[in-house]
């Protein structure tokens, strides 16, 4: 049976836990904090990004681009996002687990991977995967310079036809307690996302735009194919650059939510414990007073 001093170390012992996961839990939502400005900040210039290239493609008899080049998928490049650390609940295990099932339904196909953070590159390695990339160290500082390296690397496996598709595997952020999780197709490009018809081209929420067809009327000093040309990479750089932030944002919740979730479950333990020692405590008191009681009744008999 534990004895006092037994269950007084154990109590020592989770509160040390818990003032760990609390400090944790206080980091992950700063992080979060800032996650969700990097996300808040980078929209202005995607949308931006968007409407121009719109406006480009509007202008063009039929917009012609290696992205936009649509293959029999044959030969398809699954980038998986998770985190590099653990201590984030289900985080990255849901995301391994949604790339392995995606992996089992197209076996079929030739598949190249690249891996964005530790956690889902250990795994697959282990299943015996190798990557076509693998980048670490990601989701704890996003920045523009990581997204266009990625991006440059993925356009240039799809632009040399090494790959016919590129799927992106990843969480999406919801809120502080939901991420959903996300099989997105990266490239070819949708010829709808930047089809003059779509709902967004004309303003979306906003309103039309001043211009040719919803569009703003841009002057282009150069070349419009030139510039189409050019755009289009960077719109895919955005796009990877908003994922890496979505998936940066989830984990950072979903760290959160466990550290928490950690550190009443170490409030609710020490309660159990010190119940369970205020106990054995009273015992021996009743103990000893009984025995006092016993031995005065005998000397006094």
């Amino acid at each position: 049976m534990p004895t006092l001093l037994d269950y007084r170390r154990r109590v020592r012992s989770v509160k040390s836990t818990q003032q760990i996961t609390r400090a944790m839990k206080f980091v992950a939502a700063a992080k979060l904090r800032r996650a969700q400005e990097g996300v808040f900040a980078a929209r202005p210039y995607a949308r931006e990004i968007l409407r121009v290239l719109r406006s480009a493609a509007a202008r063009m008899e039929t917009p012609v681009h290696p992205l936009l080049e649509r293959r029999l998928e044959e030969r398809l490049l699954v980038v998986l996002l998770t985190g590099d650390r653990s201590l984030a609940g289900a985080f990255n295990a849901n995301a391994i687990r949604r790339s392995m099932e995606f992996l089992r339904e197209y076996s079929a196909k030739k598949i190249q991977l690249i891996a964005i953070g530790k956690k889902g590159r250990d795994t697959l390695r282990k299943r015996g995967w190798s990557f076509a990339a693998e980048y670490l160290n990601v989701s704890s500082s996003v920045d523009f310079g990581r997204a266009k390296e990625i991006a440059a690397r993925i356009a240039e496996l799809y632009a040399n036809a090494e790959v016919d598709a590129v799927y992106v595997i990843y969480n999406e952020f919801k809120s502080v307690l939901v991420q959903q999780l996300q099989a997105e197709k990266l490239l070819p490009i949708d010829p709808a996302v930047i089809a003059p018809g779509s709902p967004e081209s004309t303003g979306g929420e906003h309103g039309a735009q001043p211009g040719v067809g919803g569009f703003v009327d841009y002057i282009y000093e150069q070349p419009i194919a030139e510039i189409f040309n050019g755009l289009v990479p960077r719109y895919l750089e955005s796009e990877v650059f908003r994922i890496l932030l979505e998936s940066a944002a989830a984990e950072h919740a979903a760290r959160m939510t466990a550290m928490d979730a950690a550190t009443r479950n170490a409030s609710e333990l020490i309660d159990k414990l010190t119940l369970d020692m205020n106990k054995i405590r009273q015992a021996a008191i009743t103990k000893e007073l009984i025995e006092i009681v016993s031995g005065a009744a005998v000397a006094t008999g």
